[in-house]
């Protein structure tokens, strides 16, 4: 298996790259997360590659991280999701954004992912929720909200609000509120916005 690839990026074609080492050009595939960090063609780049052998094809993945790697895996091991329905979550997702996700059961931020349905969303949830704490945790570090922060948050995309608006407003609270008192000064915030 090549674990590893390291050589002169040259050409840059979302999502694929092709790297030039050892005098051989490899295609890889990566997550659009990748990409936007990649160097500039002509530069050197290193990658952490998973080598899926099919019956018709051998296909080379990479990822700038080696979280990022792991949660490729972990998505690969779940029946029905294949290297492209990983590659998905994870062009749309952050490693830390995934696992926040999955403690969190929120399928809906799945479902905001080309190709994901509220089915697809809720069996990664079901499916991941016992691996992705151990198997990942060690490797992203995870902001995960205090339960209170989370019930503010669930409250206000409730009442309407966008996904970003409640987080920046949740953002802004002091620590310890409670759940009530936290509503309240996150739709003051939101009323002068």
């Amino acid at each position: 298996m090549i674990g590893r690839l390291t050589g002169i990026l040259l050409e840059k074609n979302p999502p694929q790259i092709l790297v030039e080492a050892g005098g051989l050009g490899y295609e890889v595939e990566v997550p659009m997360s990748t990409f936007y960090n990649l160097p500039a063609t002509g530069e050197r780049v290193a990658l952490f590659t998973h080598l899926v052998v099919r019956e018709d094809a051998h296909l080379l993945y990479g990822f700038g991280s080696e979280a990022e790697r792991r949660a490729f895996r972990q998505l690969l091991k779940i029946a029905g999701v294949g290297a492209r329905t990983a590659l998905a979550v994870l062009s749309g997702l952050s490693v830390a954004e995934l696992i926040e996700a999955v403690m969190l059961q929120e399928a809906g931020r799945l479902v905001k992912i080309p190709g994901i349905g509220r089915k697809t969303a809720e069996r990664l949830l079901l499916e991941l929720k016992d691996k992705l704490g151990a198997e990942l945790a060690g490797g992203a570090a995870v902001n995960r909200p205090a339960p209170a922060s989370s019930d503010i948050l669930h409250a206000l995309l409730g009442l309407g609000y966008s996904e970003k608006e409640a987080r920046h407003a949740v953002g802004q609270l002091p620590e310890g509120l409670s759940v009530s008192d936290g509503i309240r000064q996150a739709l003051k915030q939101l009323a002068r916005a």
